[in-house]
């Protein structure tokens, strides 16, 4: 077993993709794939399973792959302290819903490392390609939250991809509008005053339940409904069309700008922001860094 094995393995992973992974890894495809191989020889696991869509880690290759992925990041620390090697390109990879304190932690932490290389992915995608991503280890963190409606459905998937989920706060909905929106001037929002203004929400592809909806209350009848992939594209169709938006009330005006303001919304309803991992696994160190930025931004 050698350190580019254990490279290999966790890019595989990361990408999904044996072709992928090589190009990235600047190998051919068939050494890649023999590496893998003697790999999975000498150790007596199969760490990937091969399908039509690409390969997919096992399960006993997840936990191979947190142990490789901790190996890693010590041999990097190694290397920094005692060669004073400075030019690692270390991974790490985030998968989460569109909230602003979610990005603003990823910056911290790659400006607390302060690499010269470095090759960090951050995810805003679907609620169930979140929980994809942390079990097939594409992402070390997801980013997500429960609702009661909601909860019993994604708590069971969290448990059966071997995950875990940990609670980073509860908020009650808030409404995201223009500073410029008739209802600004508000202190307080209800449903009745939302109901004649677009309501917009982030489409969630062939899940498209409220199961797996960013929005709570998305289950209600509204006369106008926009659906968006990206926070831009959002918070434009706010502005431009007095449009509205439910999520947790935290909102970054780094990211956003002073065009947007949360006003608290009257409903009997909680959410759950929290994370996820893979069950057992010890994070590296870009992981504790980046939950300690997410307790920092909430």
């Amino acid at each position: 077993m050698t350190l580019n094995q254990l490279r290999y393995v966790v890019m595989v992973a990361q990408t999904g993709s044996i072709t992928q992974a090589a190009k990235r890894l600047f190998i051919s495809q068939p050494s890649l794939t023999n590496a893998i191989k003697e790999l999975e020889s000498e150790m007596h696991i199969t760490i990937f399973r091969r399908t039509n869509k690409g390969v997919i880690v096992s399960r006993e290759g997840e936990t191979f792959l947190s142990y490789a992925r901790q190996v890693l990041d010590q041999a990097d620390l190694l290397e920094e302290r005692y060669m004073n090697d400075k030019h690692q390109s270390p991974h790490f990879s985030v998968s989460c819903q569109h909230y602003s304190f979610a990005v603003n932690a990823f910056v911290d932490v790659i400006r607390q490392f302060g690499v010269n290389q470095y090759d960090f992915t951050l995810r805003e995608t679907e609620t169930h390609e979140i929980i994809e991503d942390v079990s097939t280890m594409k992402s070390e963190i997801g980013v997500l939250y429960t609702c009661p409606k909601n909860e019993e459905v994604i708590m069971k998937m969290i448990r059966q991809n071997n995950l875990e989920f940990k609670e980073l706060f509860v908020a009650k909905p808030h409404v995201f509008i223009s500073y410029h929106h008739p209802l600004a001037y508000k202190k307080t929002l209800t449903l009745k005053d939302l109901e004649d203004y677009p309501y917009l929400s982030f489409e969630q592809g062939e899940y498209n339940s409220f199961y797996f909806s960013e929005e709570v209350l998305s289950t209600l009848d509204r006369k106008r409904n926009i659906k968006v992939r990206d926070r831009a594209t959002l918070f434009n169709l706010l502005i431009g069309l007095n449009g509205y938006t439910v999520s947790t009330g935290i909102i970054s005006k780094e990211l956003n700008g002073e065009t947007i303001i949360s006003v608290p919304l009257l409903v009997d309803e909680i959410m759950k922001v929290g994370t996820i991992t893979q069950k057992n696994m010890i994070l590296s160190r870009y992981g504790e860094a980046y939950m300690e930025a997410l307790k920092k931004h909430i």
